[in-house]
């Protein structure tokens, strides 16, 4: 029987990606490298610091990761506080609020900033449904390294075997398989190009959910046909 159900936020809770996408080209701009296409997707469900200490290695930048972050940290809230129609994702509050309404933990494990987390959790009411946020930022290494899922369950004190994880990034898949847990991949339309075949399941909207459903699940007992 799952128990808690750990969110990733970012193409999953919201669609803040194209938010990302402009701070991040941005500031490329403004240090005069070129990041390609494949090379950006490859960031997605890591986190902002690993991907910065990865380019300063990679292009050579004389500046530090934490002036990086602020950077890019900035550009990001501009376009968030000026995106009068963001909105969460098709399906998800619904959800959401139907999980809780069965009893069942919910716990935010993101590779976003604490920041991030708060400035999202606090414009859409988010907080009251969630019982612990895990920051990617806490953690010497992003995604797909599973530590950050294995701490979400920990803090839930719920055994993986009891947990799922809702992700739709590749990366995210790959922790959440590696730390032993459940996975379902949201194939979002905002996140093309993604590689959610490791997934146990595989969904293209959130009413393909529901609380006393996913309550149901038996991992162990589970198979490649859940996948649609």
């Amino acid at each position: 029987m799952i128990r808690t159900v750990i969110f990733d936020m970012d193409g999953v809770i919201i669609d803040t990606e194209p938010l990302h996408h402009h701070a991040f080209f941005t500031l490329f701009a403004e240090l005069g490298i070129t990041v390609s296409v494949a090379e950006y997707a490859s960031f997605l469900g890591g986190s902002t610091r690993n991907v910065f200490q990865r380019l300063k290695s990679e292009f050579g930048l004389t500046q530090d990761v934490e002036s990086l972050l602020l950077r890019k940290r900035e550009l990001f809230n501009k376009s968030f506080d000026e995106d009068t129609g963001l909105d969460l994702l098709p399906g998800v509050r619904s959800l959401i609020e139907d999980l809780r309404a069965h009893g069942v933990q919910l716990v935010l494990a993101s590779s976003a900033s604490k920041a991030t987390i708060v400035r999202v959790f606090q414009r859409f009411g988010l907080g009251p449904y969630f019982n612990h946020l895990v920051s990617g930022e806490d953690f010497e290494r992003s995604k797909p390294d599973p530590a950050i899922f294995r701490h979400a369950a920990a803090l839930a004190k719920t055994a993986v075997s009891e947990c799922i994880v809702i992700e739709d990034s590749a990366n995210g898949v790959s922790a959440a398989k590696a730390a032993g847990i459940y996975c379902v991949g949201y194939a979002s339309p905002h996140s093309a190009g993604q590689d959610l075949g490791h997934a146990d399941r595989i969904i293209q909207h959130f009413s393909e959910l529901t609380a006393p459903a996913i309550i149901g699940i038996r991992p162990t007992e589970e198979s490649a046909s859940q996948r649609v």
